[in-house]
């Protein structure tokens, strides 16, 4: 919530005459930050154009008047300048070397992060520009979300599909009390098996889709049929109608196309919401098998690898889950921050999902071992 005062910065100054030590080391804390913070939005907006490397230039001009703020409040007594806090200043690192989607969602964080609600020297608007600050990044970031959504999901679905069903299998299968020769060979058998399942339901199901896609294209020779039609039944409000148009819309519409001769859309004349990027979005088949195999694959390796380099029984099964489980916690801050949500909660949640189907199996191999 926001502050009810509002005061004014010459309020401010006049009740901050005399600040103390604990308030000077406190707005020259602020000042550092909200100098970072500018240097952040201007080293991304360095590396877009367009629309966007407008909107970072002018969040960096916003946090320069909050910078000063701080200094009209300190005066002649700035002092020797500060470091940004940490968290600070590594984003200003992401932001000169990388400026992906990855630190637009911790810039976003950051800004949700902001203390000045509750600052009493700063103002109410300081506040609220840090609010909107939050929702202009969100918006930033969304833009990169949407672009990677489909190969992120695949990655991280792929990914974590392979730790989890090979540290299970190869969990259960030593639980069993088989050799570490069949565990390791179990292993490889199931990386290969489910990449290659993975690949291929990949491909049937990207196939299927452009498929279903292409099936709800509109003809190309109906529309060779325009100038044939009579306007007065106008036939065409019907093929309106059906995709989705009001019955006004649908016959203005008709009439339009009819007696001008011309589409009233970009795209087919009888597409009344023509889309050209559903195709594209969709991926070729070969792209999305390729991808979904050598993810899986990335994945399924980790809990071989300590058979693979000739460990054995109890301590091969715990460097297995030790690696799986480090990867799970990475996958999962990384899915926290680029969604905008607790990272840390995001990595447990997969942590311990990927522990639980893992014990079910270890402890079914046990079973399956004494019977």
């Amino acid at each position: 919530m926001f502050r009810r005062e509002t005061p004014d910065e010459e309020a401010v100054l006049a009740e901050n005459a005399r600040p103390t030590p604990s308030d000077l080391r406190r707005w020259r804390q602020y000042l550092a930050d909200e100098q970072a913070e500018a240097a952040v939005y201007r080293d991304l907006a360095g590396r877009r154009a367009g629309e966007e490397r407008e909107i970072l230039l002018a969040l960096a001009d916003a946090e320069g008047r909050h910078e000063q703020h701080w200094r009209t409040l300190l005066g002649d007594q700035i002092g020797t300048p500060r470091r940004a806090q940490v968290r600070t200043r590594m984003l200003g690192f992401l932001a000169r070397h990388f400026g992906s989607v990855f630190v637009l969602a911790l810039a976003q964080r950051a800004e949700d992060r902001s203390t000045y609600d509750t600052e009493a020297d700063a103002t109410a608007a300081m506040a609220a520009d840090e609010h909107m600050h939050a929702e202009v990044v969100r918006a930033l970031a969304t833009r990169g979300r949407i672009r990677l959504s489909g190969t992120f999901r695949a990655a991280v679905f792929g990914a974590n599909d392979g730790l989890v069903s090979n540290l299970s299998l190869v969990l259960g299968i030593s639980a069993s009390g088989v050799s570490n020769h069949t565990v390791l060979i179990t292993g490889l058998a199931g990386l290969l098996a489910g990449a290659l399942s993975m690949g291929a339901g990949e491909y049937v199901s990207v196939n299927s889709q452009r498929e279903l896609l292409q099936a709800s294209t509109p003809d190309p020779q109906a529309g060779s049929a325009l100038p044939y039609l009579d306007v007065d039944a106008n036939e065409l409000a019907l093929v309106y109608r059906a995709r989705g148009m009001s019955e006004p819309e649908a016959q203005a519409r008709a009439t339009e196309v009819l007696t001008a001769g011309t589409p009233g859309f970009s795209g087919h004349p009888l597409d009344a919401a023509p889309s050209t990027e559903g195709h594209d979005a969709v991926g070729t088949g070969i792209g999305a098998a390729a991808s979904s195999f050598c993810f899986f694959a990335s994945g399924a390796l980790v809990p071989v690898l300590p058979y693979l380099f000739g460990l054995e029984g109890l301590t091969a099964m715990i460097v297995a889950a030790v690696l799986v489980g480090a990867v799970l916690l990475t996958t999962g801050v990384v899915v926290g921050l680029l969604s905008g949500g607790p990272p840390m909660r995001r990595a447990l949640r997969q942590l311990l999902i990927g522990y639980g189907a893992a014990a079910i199996t270890y402890l079914l191999g046990l079973l399956v071992g004494a019977a």
